[in-house]
């Protein structure tokens, strides 16, 4: 070809990429707030290889997935290809120049025919995909995708990508009189239709295909950071960089009262106070719109986006990236903030967009690149909340009860044993040597419907011969609504109250009938000190069960759905155990949700604090469209493991009308009527 040539496009193409774009990337990056995401580098490799690389969530997405997949194939695939190309430029009298092993042509290796062979397929099947997406794009339009011009681009690349591949092996063939190959077959064909044209003809279009081939490569490296695709890159670095902590766990504000005596935010309120890793998150947005798809607020027509909000932050990041680089943290002439420190809610996100999540997660068990919606909202709240006293009015109740009474709904600490009159539920301040404390929770302990789950389980595991006690009187919320509305102060001051009782205990094992108690004292409160064993009566029920300790016998026939808890399922992977419990009981016959189960079940719209407020507007609640859900499966009874969800979904039979001919039933009140001495069907 032409070294000159060569050397020049090269330099032009990656010094522009390198000197100016990636590095204002990497600078805007570093203006981030610290993250440690250096530690466990094999596991985090493992991750990349598997997630990054080897692209297993995309199956989960069906025709899309697969699409995508053959295209990213094909961009693997294609590297090694610009690589060969961009050496054949320095070759001269070396058309089929490989690096030796990957040598095509009439005198080619064995590895080089098969890399020829592999590379064609995978150039008809990425323009499969690319068809695909064409069509999810232009005809059926889905509103899950960003539907500009930006998408067309670059699915028209693409497509240019594949095209000038094509014609410059056909031409690079027809010059110099190739005979068809079995191995290029592709190069074969565009050969044939090139061999009644003049040598001029075949040479012009060699090049052109050579050429045009790799100025589409350059130009794409330059264009990727200003579009979506900038993931190609960042993708495997946002991969590796996840969060290796339980998802349960929140970021803990360590030194509160000393981050005020300093001054420094409370929370996120501006651009700049995200962590660097969120920042990367922002890049890495495919805004393939699964997140989206899969958020119960947008599901029922609330504002909130997941993958809008993730790009208007990042289009606000950009927009201001030069002056972000130049003044961080400055103040204009006037002493004013600068445009690029203004607060983020309000200006960048919509106030109901922020109060709109129920931190289910729904969003990230889809992200393919694993973008961290929750925290962002977090810390958003945690700016509102504590620095502002801007939040809706229904929490200002909730966090006056959780203050004054240790409960959100501020009734009487010695209230919470009255549900078990008539049963023998010991005291840990009788009792101090049992195994295991029950925390039985505020809504297990005050509410009338759940009062009911809270006396079959304390009969469960009387039958069951656990050795357990509660704390009665002397137990307060575990602070999950008041952490999760932003509320970090309250939460700091129940957790470590709450740590300092059980330490006086001596508690080492604790069970919980609540998702919400279950994932906060495991996973949030070693920050404090509180290392506990924590079992959900779920897994603890199905063990007991296993072991022969409850044994079900009489018939409860019913036909049963069971409501995977988004705390209990995709913050802790516990899906099977409440099932074995209702498996194990004789006449229930368990069905599903179709697809709306297990890590994909909708939530019930109670968590991030949305049980003590009012459901931002849409066209429907989420505990609705959760109830119809459910009903799809044609059950006589709804189970649940979750005392959140057992009052939405009884509420949402009530909107239905249909708590008269549908049960909604916790799993230990289904295992009571099999295990207890008086059947009930």
């Amino acid at each position: 070809m032409n070294p000159i040539a060569m050397a020049l496009l090269l330099v032009a193409g990656w010094g522009f990429f390198l000197a100016y774009t990636a590095r204002r990337r990497w600078l805007v990056l570093t203006l981030g707030a610290p993250a440690a995401r250096f530690d466990r580098l094999g596991e985090r490799f493992v991750l990349m290889v598997r997630f990054a690389l080897g692209q297993w969530r995309m199956p989960r997405h069906r025709l899309a997935g697969v699409a995508h997949i053959f295209i990213y194939a094909g961009a693997v695939i294609m590297l090694l290809r610009a690589l060969i190309l961009f050496a054949r430029g320095f070759t001269v009298d070396d058309p089929y120049f490989g690096y030796w092993i990957f040598t095509t042509g009439p005198d080619g290796t064995p590895l080089g025919h098969l890399y020829a062979l592999v590379k064609d397929v995978l150039v008809v099947l990425v323009l499969m995909g690319i068809a695909v997406f064409f069509y999810y794009r232009v005809i059926r339009r889905l509103s899950r995708l960003t539907l500009n011009f930006e998408g067309m681009a670059i699915l028209a690349i693409l497509t240019g990508l594949m095209l000038t591949d094509m014609l410059y092996d056909g031409g690079n063939m027809a010059r110099h009189g190739a005979k068809a190959s079995g191995w290029e077959p592709l190069g074969s064909v565009v050969a044939g239709l090139l061999s009644n044209t003049s040598q001029g003809t075949k040479e012009f279009l060699c090049h052109l295909g050579f050429w045009g081939h790799l100025c589409l490569i350059l130009g794409f490296l330059n264009y990727l950071p200003y579009t979506k695709q900038f993931h190609e890159i960042t993708a495997f670095p946002n991969v590796f960089f996840q969060s290796l902590e339980v998802p349960g766990r929140l970021a803990n504000m360590e030194d509160l009262e000393g981050m005020v005596e300093r001054e420094e935010t409370l929370g996120v309120a501006r651009i700049e106070q995200f962590s660097w890793k969120s920042m990367l998150d922002m890049y890495s947005c495919t805004e393939c719109g699964r997140c989206t798809d899969a958020c119960p607020a947008n599901r029922t027509g609330k504002e909130l986006s997941p993958k809008q909000a993730t790009v208007d932050l990042r289009d606000f990041l950009y927009k201001h990236e030069s002056a972000l680089i130049a003044s961080k943290g400055k103040k204009d002439g006037n002493g004013e903030p600068a445009p690029h420190q203004t607060d983020l809610v309000g200006e960048v996100i919509e106030l109901d967009v922020v109060w709109a999540c129920t931190t289910c997660r729904a969003c990230e068990v889809e992200c393919p690149v694993f973008i961290s919606y929750v925290d962002r909202f977090v810390d958003l709240r945690r700016y509102l909340v504590q620095e502002k006293g801007e939040f809706p009015h229904d929490l200002q109740v909730a966090f006056r009860g959780l203050e004054g009474a240790g409960n959100p709904w501020n009734l009487p600490a010695e209230d919470r044993l009255a549900w078990a009159e008539g049963i023998d539920v010991p005291l840990i301040s009788d009792k101090p040597d049992a195994e295991y404390l029950w925390w039985v929770g505020c809504a297990p302990s005050y509410d009338d419907r759940a009062k009911k789950v809270s006396r079959a389980m304390a009969q469960l595991l009387n039958r069951a011969g656990v050795s357990y006690a509660v704390l009665g009187p002397e137990e307060t919320c575990n602070g999950d609504p008041a952490r999760r509305a932003g509320n970090e102060f309250l939460f700091q001051i129940l957790a470590q109250a709450n740590v300092e009782v059980l330490s006086g205990y001596g508690v080492k094992k604790i069970i919980t009938v609540c998702p919400h108690c279950y994932n906060t004292l495991k996973h949030e409160y070693p920050d404090f000190g509180g290392h506990y064993e924590v079992i959900h009566h779920g897994d603890l029920l199905a063990r007991m069960v296993r072991e022969g300790r409850l044994q079900p016998k009489n018939r409860v026939d019913a036909r049963v759905v069971f409501h995977d808890s988004c705390y209990l399922g995709r913050y802790n992977d516990i899906y099977e155990p409440p099932r074995d419990v209702l498996r194990a009981v004789p006449g229930v016959q368990l069905v599903e949700a179709g697809d709306d189960c297990r890590d994909r079940g909708m939530c019930c719209g109670a968590g991030g604090a949305q049980m003590f407020k009012e459901e931002e507007k849409g066209d429907k609640r989420i505990l609705i469209l959760r109830t119809e859900q459910l009903l799809d499966a044609q059950p006589n009874t709804i189970a649940s493991a979750c005392p959140f969800c057992m009052r939405m979904l009884s509420d949402g039979l009530g909107l239905k009308d249909r708590e008269d001919d549908v049960r909604q039933l916790d799993i230990a009140e289904i295992l009571w009527q099999s295990v207890g001495d008086e059947p009930t069907t």
